[in-house]
């Protein structure tokens, strides 16, 4: 009999440990409340590189513009990235700009690939516009903002 109360208390203690150790995973499993992940310096380390090599001489490592001699002597007043008509064209504005060129801007069709001219247009929206969310692709900019 002593036997026997020994084996089914060895079973009894196996069974609640298991089950202790299926609720404390399924715990958690389910927990919600951590954050996911965010993103971290380096998801725009890529496209901070190529503002630097090919953006930075005109419109400034901040983004401001301004006015801009070239090497040729030309002179640009370079708009802002910051504020003004930045801030109300669609991305798809951006991305034809900087493709294209266009108003004294080089095209840079063929120094850089479509991808990595929308990682530039998230870069410059992350950076310099606060994340702040462009206007919709059908909304026309103010007048003499262009």
């Amino acid at each position: 009999m002593m036997v026997r109360s020994l084996v089914l208390s060895v079973v009894l203690l196996l069974v609640l440990s298991a089950a202790g150790c299926t609720a404390t995973t399924k715990t958690t499993s389910t927990n919600t409340s951590t954050p996911g992940p965010t993103a971290t310096p380096d998801a725009f380390a890529a496209s901070h590189a190529i503002f630097m090599k090919n953006c930075k001489e005109c419109h400034g490592e901040k983004g401001a513009g301004g006015p801009v001699k070239l090497e040729d002597g030309t002179k640009l007043k370079v708009p802002s990235l910051r504020e003004g008509h930045a801030l109300h064209h669609p991305d798809s504005d951006f991305l034809k700009q900087i493709t294209k060129g266009g108003d004294g801007m080089p095209a840079f069709k063929d120094k850089l690939k479509p991808e990595e001219i929308d990682d530039l247009v998230r870069f410059i929206r992350h950076e310099f516009q606060a994340d702040m969310n462009p206007p919709a692709e059908s909304a026309k900019p103010p007048k003499g903002t262009k």
